[in-house]
Formats: C-alpha cells, structure tokens, sequence
C-alpha cells in the first residue's frame, strides 16, 4: 500500500508560482511512475505531468510544458510540482497519483490551487 500527501496549494495571482509536494509513503518500488493529475469544477480529471520514482524522462500535457517541472526527491520520498506563469486555467484540485505498472491505482486527497485574473 501507498499513501500519498499533497501540499503547497493556495491562492495566486495570475503569473505568480507555486510549489506543490507529495509525500510518499508505504511500500513503493523503482519501478514506479508518480504523476499528477488536475480537476476543475465540472471538468474530468487530467494529466498534467508524470515521472518515473528512479528517474530519467518527464512527460507534460501540452498544457503545461515549459511553465511546470516534475521532479522527485528519493532520499525525502517527495514528488514536487514547480509551477510558473500560472494562468486562471490552472485553477482546480491538484492530485498526486502513482501507479505500479500501467494503471494509476494510488491517490492523494488534493490540494487546492486557485489562480486569480
């Protein structure tokens, strides 16, 4: 079992940057892949960014790509999302998420981030 902790959301205005961290837990292996996903009101839930735990290539949703960065800090057993220029578009439930193979079959609990016009 895995269990995921987010943090770091807020409020910000629009161009600002914030900083959200997962803390990871329980039983995990190298061969994992963390990601996070994001949910605005009314919308599904989507991909916004993944990592493999042992390192090595970082995927983004076109959305995302060159405003936020995926990165891992194994020794702290944390995931970090790092984002800039954030845009009203940004706003929703930020989730962090890992999964073992192929599938994303573990959840934090969110962490809100709101951006303001």
């Amino acid at each position: 079992q895995v269990q995921l902790v987010e943090s770091g959301g807020g409020l910000v205005q629009a161009g600002g940057s914030l900083r959200l961290s997962c803390a990871v837990s329980g039983r995990t292996f190298s061969t994992y892949v963390m990601g996070w996903f994001r949910q605005a009101p009314g919308k599904e839930r989507e991909f916004v960014a993944a990592i493999a735990w042992a390192g090595g290539r970082e995927y983004y949703a076109d959305s995302v790509k060159g405003r936020f960065t995926i990165s891992r800090d194994n020794a702290k057993n944390t995931v970090y999302l790092q984002m800039h220029s954030l845009k009203p578009e940004d706003t929703g439930v930020y989730y962090c998420t890992a999964r073992p193979t192929t599938t994303y079959i573990y959840w934090g609990q969110g962490t809100q981030v709101t951006v303001s016009s």
